[in-house]
């Protein structure tokens, strides 16, 4: 297949989404084996140094194995890669090959905090339901100012999921929150329905302090699954 040539700035970066994007949507299939290093390099018009790179990139993620002999393979990403994979594409600032992932990503974010809410109205000790209805407060008064809402948002749930003692949720959120918004690249004012309900936020933090982990789930659901625009 034909490739682009790419400039000199961050070969390797263009290289590796390139190669990112042939085989998650599938240009590239399980099992094929990739053109060699000199081919590549040719093809992407750089040195054998960035193709190489991108190729240990690719590795890390679960795109592909480098076999005996130096052939690359690739793998089905649906069975090797994980959460980062998600990341380096909503992260690319390309044309997303999966195209329902912001969809599945909000899904995800909404699965967590659901569970992580329930949990942390059940866990939680009383300095940390406190610290939650202190920071559901703070971020009440950022209203309207959905820049800033939306990183108050983000350190009022790090503070629930913490609470929910779930080091696997932790660890997902802490994934979800690198470097873009969690959810791909939607705007605050693309989450202007979720933001701007100050009386669902109170409600959550006030559930979870109280102890009441159905309650608290509910109010999550509610906010986590607020439409999203376009």
């Amino acid at each position: 297949m034909a490739f682009a040539p790419v400039p000199r700035a961050s070969v390797s970066d263009h290289v590796f989404g390139q190669l990112r994007d042939a085989i998650v949507s599938g240009r590239y299939q399980p099992e094929e084996t990739l053109p060699g290093e000199r081919e590549l390099a040719g093809a992407f018009a750089v040195n054998r140094h960035a193709v190489r790179e991108a190729l240990r990139r690719l590795q890390q993620l679960g795109l592909v194995r480098v076999s005996q002999g130096g052939a690359t393979r690739v793998l089905d990403w649906r069975v090797h890669a994980g959460l980062d994979l998600a990341l380096s594409l909503t992260q690319s600032g390309d044309v997303l090959p999966v195209a329902t992932l912001v969809r599945d990503m909000l899904e995800m974010r909404a699965c967590v905090g659901i569970d992580a809410a329930r949990l942390c109205a059940e866990r939680g000790d009383p300095a940390v339901t406190s610290a939650v209805v202190r920071a559901a407060e703070e971020y009440a008064a950022l209203a309207p100012d959905l820049p800033r809402m939306a990183e108050a948002n983000i350190a009022m749930w790090r503070l629930i999921v913490r609470g929910s003692g779930n080091t696997a949720y932790l660890l997902a959120f802490n994934s979800l929150v690198a470097g873009t918004l969690a959810v791909g690249d939607v705007p605050p004012d693309g989450r202007a329905a979720e933001l701007l309900d100050i009386t669902s936020h109170r409600r959550l933090a006030a559930a979870i302090a109280a102890g009441q982990g159905a309650a608290a789930a509910r109010h999550a659901r509610a906010l986590l699954t607020a439409p999203v625009s376009t």
